[in-house]
């Protein structure tokens, strides 16, 4: 079969990461031909070390659907001709499902990742979903085509002993009998800003009596931000506590390099994956180490949390606390963290889920009046909810905050 897979940019990031790694999954398990169409960006590196076919799509510039990345989509497809079109995130299926499902009707299947349901997706599209509960959430509501894809972790390049810490540690002076705190991700706003500023001010106040060195491995437009607050703390604290090492193609040997991670969703598993103990981050203050109490929680919710509003970082700082000044009680979880990632999130197992889904979808042929009364219902919400508008302009704001209903 083959498998048309149309990304977003190809910035550093998770999503991005999935993606690929499933497409060369695809073709490598399961014999597929793949072809990825996205726009060029730093992660381009990782398909070209992939040996994926690429096409370069148009920028987007922010809006969606994007008339342009529609029309070039809609080439694309013609020259192409695959089997299946695999489209990543809400704002790709708007551009896909106008110009390509609806009027030329291609077997389709999309993938999303967000925490709750969205709503703008059309009902009757073959879906994956990223958690137990945005699944149930789609079931509840009424989607019948929905499937379980959980974000997939390669054990054998995130591993215990996968690459050498040693370079990592001397590049960013992590000096012996330093506790290394690790935290990769996008240096964002949305999501991500208020786990970083709260772990920088838990290392402040712990750093007089603990010696931490948190390393911040990313970039984006927090930066400049979170560099003024390092420099504080440092200046504070007398030595070079935080570190920002910036974006990093291949953040394994940061992991590798870790006592403790600090993040949320697949960048929480990788560190898991190294068998490193973990401290999951999310909003309104949340923050839990996974343990075998907290683990079922995390996997039927995800690796993410939302607290109850509050912005005190005592959680967080007794999290940090009790995981530095107990080490053998951070291997056991490291190992337990392992065993949970190998079990759940292994890239063969997650591939072979999406395979079966991809192939059931292939063999469907959508029918025009079920496509056309799911894209006028998807036109509607998407009018209503402003979905027009940059991507992350509503529902970086909205989707985290409730959950919905459709």
């Amino acid at each position: 079969m083959k498998i048309l897979i149309f990304a977003h940019r190809l910035e550093i990031g998770g999503t991005q990461t999935n993606a690929i790694e499933l497409a060369a999954a695809l073709r490598d398990f399961h014999g597929h031909e793949v072809v990825l169409f996205a726009t060029p960006g730093p992660m381009a590196k990782l398909v070209e070390e992939k040996g994926i076919r690429f096409l370069p799509a148009p920028h987007d510039f922010g809006g969606h659907p994007s008339f342009s990345r529609m029309r070039a989509l809609r080439d694309v497809v013609r020259r192409e001709r695959p089997d299946l079109l695999h489209v990543w995130d809400w704002w790709q299926c708007l551009d896909a499902y106008y110009a390509v499902y609806l009027p030329m009707r291609v077997p389709m299947v999309v993938t999303d990742m967000m925490m709750s349901l969205t709503r703008v997706l059309p009902k009757e599209l073959p879906t994956t979903f990223g958690t137990p509960e945005v699944l149930d959430q789609a079931k509840a509501a009424g989607r019948r085509q929905v499937e379980l894809l959980l974000p997939p972790v390669d054990i054998h390049l995130n591993a215990p002993d996968a690459v050498d810490p040693l370079p990592f540690r001397e590049r960013y002076g992590v000096k012996d009998g330093d506790i290394t705190l690790v935290t990769v991700s996008r240096l964002a706003d949305s999501m991500k800003a208020e786990s970083l500023v709260r772990t920088v001010h838990a290392v402040r106040k712990l750093g007089r009596e603990l010696p931490l060195r948190f390393v911040i491995v990313g970039d984006g437009a927090i930066r400049q931000k979170l560099e003024q607050l390092a420099d504080q703390v440092n200046m504070e604290l007398g030595r070079s506590s935080i570190v920002l090492a910036g974006e990093l193609l291949d953040p394994r040997p940061a992991y590798a390099a870790a006592d403790i991670v600090i993040g949320m969703g697949g960048s929480a598993l990788r560190g898991m994956a190294f068998g490193k103990s973990v401290i999951i981050v999310g909003e309104e203050g949340f923050s839990s180490p996974l343990t075998p109490e907290t683990a079922e929680s995390f996997y039927y919710k995800g690796i993410y949390g939302l607290g109850n509003g509050s912005h005190s970082i005592e959680r967080l700082v007794a999290d940090i606390r009790g995981f530095s000044e107990h080490p053998a009680q951070r291997l056991v979880l490291g190992q337990f963290s392992r065993q949970f990632v190998v079990r759940h999130f292994s890239l063969e197992v997650v591939c072979a889920k999406l395979e079966r889904f991809c192939h059931r979808a292939a063999r469907q042929v959508p029918k025009l009046h079920v496509v056309m009364t799911d894209g006028l219902r998807t036109a509607a919400v998407c009018l209503r909810e402003r979905k027009f508008l940059p991507h992350g302009h509503v529902l970086g704001r909205r989707i985290r905050a409730r959950r919905v209903k459709v």
